[in-house]
């Protein structure tokens, strides 16, 4: 089957599509390699797969990997619909598994117009495109942030979120509504994945492990937000990939709204105290982090925790512990560093 992924150069994005095409499967990977962070690391992960720097062309064209004659890949940005409906019309997918956002909840509230365009101009024409392409299944990231501050834990997708607490949030409920939209109007098998705090190698610069990381080998202060008083359902990037990979070989059945659409938790389901996370990151860099404690930021919450069980309904297992994903990510992050 072919499977076109959006955020292909993106953390998540570059590693399912490194999964997916280990498999066997034709793979199309877009991105549009936005500045939002570091292009270089963004750059390297591309290289990892085969797609070098000066194979990506600015009109869109797409690379052939050197290392894998089944990935393809092409710089694209998901808000211009022309490119993107020849993209559609050229190739004939089969899925799409749609990575690229506008990520962050702090930026959010810096510049929110970025979020508009990329997550609601961008998504939307995703949707457009499946449904007159007929795609057999769309799958979306959605987020943990979605539940907003819930005090019920676990999250179970059955909870309510109607309170998001950040413009980011508000954009990831906005697309699982107007996914389940489309999938009523068009049958179109819809698939809204609620991603829990990623973490491993290659994962992104503006996100806790990176950050604590890079500060403690620096010597610098690291920042602990509610005076550490929080939690995080972190989750090793290959749990994410396997979630993500039984979900796109399972068409959502009929809900009760007899539609093909679908939410579902992918998570580790145990939540980690954030001093405990720097600490096993303290202990794999066998260095001690300086920490400047700080009340909470505008935006974030207390704690995150997924309830996965329907993701286990279906074959799901994390299978990866804290301290060994930690110490799998530091051993890359020093790796990369050098």
């Amino acid at each position: 089957m072919k499977i076109l992924v959006t955020g292909a150069a993106g953390f998540i994005g570059f590693h399912l599509a490194e999964s997916i095409v280990n498999t066997g499967h034709e793979v199309v990977g877009i991105d549009n390699i936005n500045n939002y962070y570091d292009v270089n690391l963004k750059f390297a992960r591309l290289e990892q797969a085969g797609i070098s720097h000066h194979l990506i062309k600015e009109n869109g064209e797409l690379a052939t990997s050197e290392s894998h004659n089944n990935y393809r890949f092409s710089k694209m940005d998901i808000t211009d619909l022309p490119k993107l409906e020849q993209l559609f019309k050229q190739e004939n997918f089969d899925y799409v598994v749609h990575l690229a956002a506008q990520a962050g909840v702090r930026y959010s509230i810096e510049n929110p117009h970025v979020y508009v365009q990329s997550n609601l101009v961008g998504f939307v024409n995703l949707l457009e495109c499946c449904r007159n392409y007929k795609i057999a299944h769309f799958l979306y990231a959605s987020s943990s942030s979605v539940y907003g501050a819930n005090s019920k834990v676990p999250f179970s997708e059955k909870d309510k979120v109607d309170n998001p607490v950040s413009l980011y949030a508000a954009t990831k409920k906005s697309n699982e509504l107007m996914a389940h939209t489309y999938s009523h109007l068009y049958n179109l098998p819809t698939t809204g994945m609620r991603l829990f705090t990623v973490y491993g190698p290659w994962g992104r610069p503006d996100m806790a492990p990176m950050l604590f990381a890079d500060a403690i080998t620096k010597g610098k202060p690291i920042k602990v937000f509610n005076n550490g008083d929080m939690s995080r359902d972190f989750t090793y990037i290959d749990d994410i990939v396997n979630g993500i990979e039984i979900l796109i070989k399972t068409k959502p059945k009929t809900n009760e709204d007899n539609i093909f659409y679908n939410v579902l938790n992918i998570g580790n389901g145990k939540p980690q105290n954030l001093l405990d996370f720097i600490k096993a990151i303290e202990s794999s860099l066998k260095m001690e982090a300086l920490k400047e404690y700080l009340p909470m930021q505008p935006g974030d919450v207390p704690r995150t925790w997924a309830d996965t069980t329907n993701l286990q309904e279906l074959g799901y297992k994390s299978s990866i512990e804290i301290k060994e994903g930690v110490s799998m990510f530091i051993e890359w992050f020093k790796k990369y560093h050098e």
